[in-house]
């Protein structure tokens, strides 16, 4: 593991102007897709990991972090949209796509829609068939409102006030940290760099994508926690089943941020897998 140069960059794509970290290395270029709430910034560790043999790129998915919110309807197809029009305008043909909760059904759809531009896949901790709890949306009026972020005071009126909220708020160290990521300071206090509206939409949206499986054709690793929480067995093993050319692994510790919880444990079962590639 070397010291790897991170470029931070943004491409304006036609709906969004999408902010990605990117090593810019002459080698295979693995493209990283963050889950609901979160950032590019929640790959860092695994830039550090691999950066010294793979090109690293890792977007804010739109309606996150610092690329822009359009009037969407925040589907998968749109986020998978997004990144091809992101490999086009990086003159980018094939990438590895590893994705984490959210980031792992976009990762899914461009598998299986955008054969050609994806060599390999990694869906870490998503079913095909949704999260059982991300998916809650209410409405006050006409308005849409995230379930999670429903009955958070935005914005927070110091550091302090967030950072003792969001701890609470929130299951476990890496989740709060997770969080941590998209605090940003304004002139009217302490708010989050993803949109609520956005998130909302995602979940109102969120379609199951059991038929999209049996089109992936590349090879495919499935990771979820040992809590079964986000993938329960039923449907783990109905999308080993419909993925032609897949194997899985469950990690040890329950938590959802699967590439973090045990970092060792996790980058054994990964390296694993990009040594089946044969591309080293």
């Amino acid at each position: 593991m070397g010291n790897v140069k991170i470029f931070r960059s943004v491409a304006k794509l036609k709906n969004v102007e999408m902010f990605y970290l990117d090593t810019r290395i002459e080698a295979q270029v693995i493209v990283c897709l963050h889950g609901k709430y979160g950032r590019a910034e929640t790959w860092h560790d695994f830039i550090r990991e691999y950066g010294d043999k793979y090109r690293i790129i890792a977007p804010d998915q739109r309606g996150h972090g610092l690329s822009s919110k359009p009037l969407a309807e925040y589907t998968y197809e749109e986020m998978a949209e997004d990144i091809i029009e992101l490999l086009n305008f990086l003159e980018i043909d094939s990438v590895i796509i590893v994705g984490h909760s959210m980031g792992g059904a976009v990762a899914g759809n461009l598998a299986a829609l955008y054969p050609k531009h994806v060599s390999a896949a990694a869906i870490m901790d998503m079913s095909a068939a949704g999260s059982k709890t991300s998916n809650k949306v209410i409405t006050e009026g006409e308005e849409l409102v995230d379930f999670f972020t429903k009955d958070w005071p935005l914005p927070f009126a110091t550091l302090n006030e967030a950072m003792n909220f969001i701890k609470k708020a929130t299951g476990s160290d890496f989740e709060y940290q997770y969080f941590m990521n998209s605090l940003i300071e304004t002139v009217d206090g302490y708010g989050m760099l993803f949109s609520r509206k956005a998130m909302a939409l995602i979940g109102k949206n969120k379609k199951e994508w059991f038929n999209l499986l049996s089109s992936i054709k590349c090879p495919t690793i499935l990771i979820r926690s040992s809590s079964h929480e986000a993938v329960p067995d039923e449907e783990f093993i109905k999308m080993q089943n419909l993925i032609p050319n897949c194997i899985s692994y469950e990690v040890s510790h329950p938590d959802h941020n699967v590439h973090l919880a045990n970092k060792e444990e996790f980058y054994r079962c990964f390296d694993k897998f990009l040594e089946g590639l044969k591309i080293f």
